[in-house]
């Protein structure tokens, strides 16, 4: 469940579970837990259609296309429009730069998923969206989220990277160090109990700097 804060807006947690939501999009009607289908899923919120920043962004989220499939992600993106300006401007973006926006966008016209996901930061606007990140996998716990203000685009290298690193954490039962791209080493779990450190001190099998920091290749 998600916490109550004192504003009002939800309190999201990581590795927690996501709002179960039902919107209307550009897609038709959808449910978030019967759409997933076993995918990872990145919501995202913007502020408004037909905005320059915004239109960056769904260009690089549109080029990405190929990128999210291979990582058996389904994009989600969400802004208080209705249906009819999100059409309009995903045409409107086809038309100018050549961008197939084909994931479906939600008509949040009443504000439910905003609301719920706390896309609403009052300080930056009470009518408009943040550019909110969700990363939600495929049991639909929160795994990672990140905010940009109004005025600053999103960095679509990071987004990738952060869905790189959870697939291999997950897959693996690593960490991944600051600035870890895909081939970089990993980070071993450090030992529990005062034998397996001084066991790990010696071992062959990992690059080892001290009990607690080791790496490998994966």
């Amino acid at each position: 469940m998600t916490t109550q804060p004192e504003g009002g807006q939800p309190r999201l947690q990581l590795n927690g579970p996501v709002p179960d939501f039902k919107a209307k999009t550009t897609h038709g009607e959808i449910q978030l837990s019967t759409w997933q289908k076993d995918k990872w899923v990145i919501l995202f919120s913007h502020p408004a259609d037909f905005t320059p920043v915004c239109t960056t962004e769904f260009v690089a989220f549109a080029n990405l296309k190929a990128e999210m499939a291979k990582r058996n992600v389904a994009l989600l993106g969400n802004s208080i429009d209705s249906v009819y300006s999100h059409i309009a401007w995903v045409r409107s973006i086809k038309a100018n730069f050549d961008a197939d926006v084909d994931f479906p966008i939600i008509a949040d016209l009443d504000m439910k998923v905003a609301q719920a996901y706390g896309m609403i930061h009052e300080a930056s606007s009470d009518t408009a969206a943040i550019r909110a990140v969700f990363f939600i996998d495929p049991k639909r716990n929160l795994r990672a989220m990140i905010y940009y203000p109004l005025n600053v685009g999103r960095n679509f290298d990071e987004i990738v990277r952060v869905v790189d690193a959870l697939q291999t954490v997950d897959a693996n039962g690593v960490a991944c160090p600051a600035n870890w791209r895909p081939g970089d080493k990993v980070i071993v779990p450090p030992p529990l109990t005062t034998a397996a450190a001084a066991e790990r001190v010696n071992s062959k099998e990992f690059e080892v700097t001290d009990w607690y920091f080791s790496k490998k290749s994966l």
